[in-house]
């Protein structure tokens, strides 16, 4: 398994990528190896991606052939808890490991309500900034900023960011398909130290995987293909996706399955009171 940081405990030199609009990824940028990003970009039939993560994805799919469909149901996921945060008067937005951009994205959704909506994209992932930062340059209001998502206190102490999003006002956090990349023993401290630092009235939309409910030798099967990745894959229980809302209010219908397939990813939108 891959070395995951602890919260807060900073890991990546990310001095190549300032603020500056023409830096290019580093030249030690590793595409020999699958990008989770790059992989959920081909199976919503994007073209930012690689032949090692169509082939990681094909390996994937074979186990879980639906996958595909749980990826596009994913974003439907997105977009409604974007509508509904946005409705309910969340004029900001920070979005944790936001992938390669996909549409409808974050901002996209939030400015149909909010036209003046302030969106800040978080991503780890080299090729991801490079794609960010250039399709969302020229937009006011959208940034992009190089932080793991597993360093809350990076993430929250980018002065970037401070400058960007007002913390005494509700914002809408969105932890989208990405918790099943980051330990078990992690995941709820990691939410935790993000919740703190929200103001009353915030909301927080997570989907991750489960693996209550998942045909045992389907499950023994994926989890023998993610141990083959480069990257952790974890499936949680519905006991460890619910921890992760610990101090939200947990909104109806709750947790719900959000395509009902064999690759069982379960979505939550909740509110802190």
């Amino acid at each position: 398994m891959t070395e995951q940081p602890e919260p807060g405990k900073a890991s990546f030199d990310w001095g190549w990528a300032d603020d500056e609009m023409d830096w290019v990824p580093s030249d030690d940028v590793d595409i020999s190896k699958p990008s989770p990003a790059r992989v959920y970009d081909y199976v919503l039939g994007g073209k930012d991606n690689y032949p090692v993560d169509r082939a990681a994805a094909a390996r994937l799919m074979e186990v879980v052939p639906d996958y595909p469909v749980a990826a596009r149901a994913n974003r439907e996921f997105l977009a409604r808890a974007v509508q509904t945060m946005a409705e309910s008067g969340v004029r900001q937005f920070l979005d944790l490991g936001t992938g390669i951009p996909t549409s409808p994205n974050v901002h996209e959704v939030a400015r149909t309500i909010h036209p003046d909506a302030r969106i800040v994209y978080v991503d780890n992932d080299p090729i991801v900034m490079a794609h960010n930062r250039a399709r969302r340059a020229v937009t006011p209001g959208i940034l992009t900023v190089p932080h793991d998502l597993r360093e809350p206190a990076a993430v929250l102490g980018d002065p970037v960011v401070r400058a960007h999003l007002d913390f005494d006002q509700p914002i809408g956090l969105l932890v989208i398909a990405v918790l099943h990349f980051v330990r078990l023993d992690l995941a709820p401290a990691i939410v935790a130290a993000y919740r703190v630092a929200l103001a009353p009235g915030s909301y927080l939309a997570i989907s991750t995987g489960c693996r209550d409910g998942m045909d045992l030798e389907t499950l023994r099967k994926a989890e023998e293909v993610a141990a083959s990745l480069p990257y952790p894959i974890v499936a949680r229980t519905m006991a460890e996706i619910e921890e992760l809302f610990d101090g939200f209010e947990l909104l109806p219908p709750g947790l719900v399955d959000l395509h009902g397939g064999k690759a069982r990813l379960m979505g939550g939108l909740a509110r802190l009171s």
